[in-house]
């Protein structure tokens, strides 16, 4: 979004000068990014295609797969969904057509019914294999796109917008241009 998205001369309804001050040379940094992330994810998408699945499931069996323990058992939801920094409510969601497809298997955990775990059925594991090697050819074409040190840059910004330092950062400036506010 930039200043040049109203026509304060023509428009009838013009905004207030402090709503013009506020866009006035400003890009939003999050649209940027969503556009960003939509683009990529249509190459993986397109990738994947040919074994009907979604970047975004094949980084949940991925992480399933990653996090089975010794005994076989697979990640709970709860856990899955934390490590994954979604609700249960948004994974359970996502993982409906993995258990209908018959890619990932739900079991109760032997101590607590209520408990869940994820695990990857023969075909999933199968179907994995498979996912890697053509998001591979994927992965390696978006780093000849932008220059192995570009594609280091915006992973290393990503990975920096994504931490909690970078939350904690983000509410201590929040937290400080409040209190400045009310003086």
């Amino acid at each position: 979004m930039t200043s040049n998205f109203i026509d304060t001369k023509n428009s009838p309804d013009r905004p207030a000068t402090s709503e013009q001050d506020n866009w006035s040379g400003r890009v939003c940094t999050a649209t940027s990014l969503r556009l960003a992330a939509r683009r990529l994810e249509q190459l993986y998408d397109g990738a994947l295609a040919p074994l009907n699945l979604k970047a975004t499931q094949l980084a949940l069996i991925a992480e399933i797969h990653k996090l089975v323990g010794a005994d076989q058992q697979g990640p709970t939801l709860q856990d899955l969904a934390t490590r994954l920094a979604i609700q249960l409510s948004a994974l359970t969601h996502a993982l409906r057509p993995l258990v209908r497809d018959g890619i990932v298997e739900l079991r109760q955990d032997a101590q607590d019914r209520r408990t869940k775990h994820g695990v990857l059925t023969p075909f999933g594991k199968t179907l994995l294999s498979e996912a890697v090697v053509r998001w591979a050819a994927a992965n390696d074409q978006v780093e000849f796109a932008l220059g192995p040190a570009s594609a280091a840059s915006l992973r290393a910004l990503a990975d920096q917008v994504a931490s909690d330092a970078f939350l904690l950062a983000y509410k201590a400036e929040s937290q400080s241009a409040a209190s400045s506010d009310h003086r």
